[in-house]
């Protein structure tokens, strides 16, 4: 019985290396089989691999360059794909914050990079001084042709890592810094210096923090007797479907804001429930041809419900949510997969834009005529 047991687990244990080897092999065979789909491409890379005279970049690249291509033939025109580095800072761009050390990087005439270490930062704690030569992170060193988001990307990551800097003064001085919570404001504000009444917002991307940043800004403005309100969202080319509802909430005190339907998909609606916390604030919209995307979102719903009047020039007219999908290597895909629009707005947000109420052409004066406007007509109403 004994033998019989163990020339049992023998034949088991080389059936599963049988197993596994068939598995691999006809795994391997597939990879390396050509789609039936893309017979020509993958005769086209065999030609170039074979019989190019220059030397080809690093099959990444030649990745990389093939999915543009997909996407281009795709027709979609909102349809993008970002490299690691791209995409890392554009997520952090979207949350409104990242782990870091807080420098500030500029590129020279020599195509050296400097830093520049915000205060009170891990940087700054550290010893970075303005000016320091940066060299290498962790493992990245640093020459001209490094591209400014790839060294953005390396200095950044989980918060309460540790990140090396190299850095050149007099000599090399190396640091060891534990990266913090680093915030990026999407809002800006400042009182009018002629008319301590009108505060102005500028709203630069719709992230998942501005919301609550437009709401300190108003509180913070009204606190130093601010009591009308410029929303400037002008060269604001959107970021959040859910974050420009969120903003959009805030001034509206019922109503659809959008409806917004994927592929196959019943429609969705976006309602406001009860009214907004500034819903009653007195309030006028900057907008551009860059106002794009969720600023339109805002823009366009508070138009509609007749809350308060756009200053400007046309906007951008994208109606299209793009969703992200992040790759094996940490790169994306940014792919049209649904259409939005505003009840009520006529003619079609794709055709010429939000239009504005009150139309102003900017002149080559350097004064901010759109501004100036916005302010006259918020004094008058």
């Amino acid at each position: 019985m004994s033998r019989i047991r163990y020339l049992l687990i023998f034949l088991l244990v080389a059936a599963g290396f049988i197993s596994a080897f068939l598995s691999g092999y006809f795994l391997r065979s597939f990879i390396d089989s050509p789609s039936d789909e893309f017979l020509v491409l993958n005769q086209a890379y065999s030609i170039l691999i074979n019989h190019a005279y220059l030397d080809l970049p690093e099959s990444k690249s030649l990745e990389y360059g093939m999915i543009r291509g997909l996407l281009q033939a795709s027709g979609d025109p909102y349809a993008t794909f970002q490299e690691p580095a791209q995409h890392e800072l554009e997520s952090n761009n979207l949350q409104g914050s990242f782990g870091g050390i807080g420098v500030e990087l500029t590129r020279n005439q020599d195509g050296d990079i400097l830093v520049y270490p915000i205060g009170a930062s891990p940087a700054h704690l550290a010893g970075i001084q303005d000016g320091d030569q940066l060299i290498s992170v962790d493992d990245l060193n640093i020459s001209p042709e490094t591209s400014l988001d790839d060294i953005k990307a390396a200095i950044r990551g989980p918060v309460g890592d540790i990140v090396k800097i190299s850095v050149i003064r007099d000599t090399q001085l190396d640091f060891h810094i534990r990266r913090a919570q680093i915030h990026l404001p999407s809002v800006t504000w400042h009182i009018t210096p002629d008319n301590p009444t009108i505060g102005i917002i500028n709203v630069n991307i719709i992230a998942e923090s501005t919301s609550e940043e437009i709401q300190n800004a108003v509180k913070e403005m009204q606190g130093k007797g601010s009591n009308l309100f410029i929303l400037d969202l002008r060269d604001n080319g959107g970021g959040l479907l859910t974050a420009g509802v969120d903003i959009t909430k805030l001034f509206l005190e019922n109503g659809s804001i959008l409806e917004q339907q994927y592929r196959g998909k019943k429609v969705e609606t976006f309602d406001v429930k009860s009214p907004g916390q500034f819903a009653d604030l007195p309030l006028i919209l900057l907008i551009n041809h860059n106002t794009a995307s969720a600023a339109e979102i805002v823009a366009g719903a508070i138009q509609v419900d007749g809350r308060a009047l756009l200053v400007g020039q046309p906007t951008f007219g994208k109606d299209s949510i793009q969703l992200i999908f992040n790759l094996q290597d940490d790169s994306s895909l940014h792919v049209t997969a649904a259409k939005w629009w505003i009840p009520g707005l006529s003619p079609a947000l794709t055709d010429i834009g939000l239009q504005p109420d009150i139309a102003i052409i900017p002149d080559d004066s350097g004064e901010d005529l759109v501004m100036k406007a916005a302010i006259q007509s918020l004094l008058e109403r």
